[in-house]
C-alpha cells in the first residue's frame, strides 16, 4: 500500500530534515558533549543533503512548477544554511575558542 499523499512526503523532506539537524544537535551536544566530531560530522552531511533534495524537487517538479519549486528552495535553503550554521556553532560549544 502506498502513501495517501506521496508528494506532499516529497516537498516536505527538506524542512523535516532542518528540523532533524536542530533535533540532533541538541541531543548530541548532551551526549557526546563539546566539539565532538561523532556530533559534528552528521551536521555537515544535512544540509548539502537539504540542497540536493531541493535541486530534486525542481528537477522533478510534480505539484508545484519549476519557478514555485525554485523560490521555495530559495527561501528554505537560506533558512536552512542559518539554522545549520548555528547547529554547528551548538555542537562545537566552547571548542571553537
Amino acid at each position: 500500500m502506498m502513501f495517501p499523499y506521496p508528494e506532499h512526503y516529497r516537498v516536505a523532506a527538506p524542512p523535516i530534515i532542518t528540523g532533524a539537524m536542530v533535533v540532533w544537535s541538541l541531543i548530541s551536544r548532551l551526549v557526546f558533549g563539546d566539539a565532538s566530531s561523532l556530533s559534528l560530522y552528521p551536521l555537515l552531511a544535512l544540509f548539502p543533503l537539504v540542497v540536493l533534495l531541493h535541486i530534486i524537487l525542481i528537477w522533478d517538479a510534480r505539484s508545484m512548477g519549476r519557478l514555485d519549486q525554485s523560490f521555495y528552495a530559495l527561501v528554505h535553503c537560506s533558512l536552512a544554511f542559518v539554522v545549520w550554521t548555528f547547529c554547528i556553532m551548538h555542537v562545537n560549544g566552547s571548542g571553537f575558542s
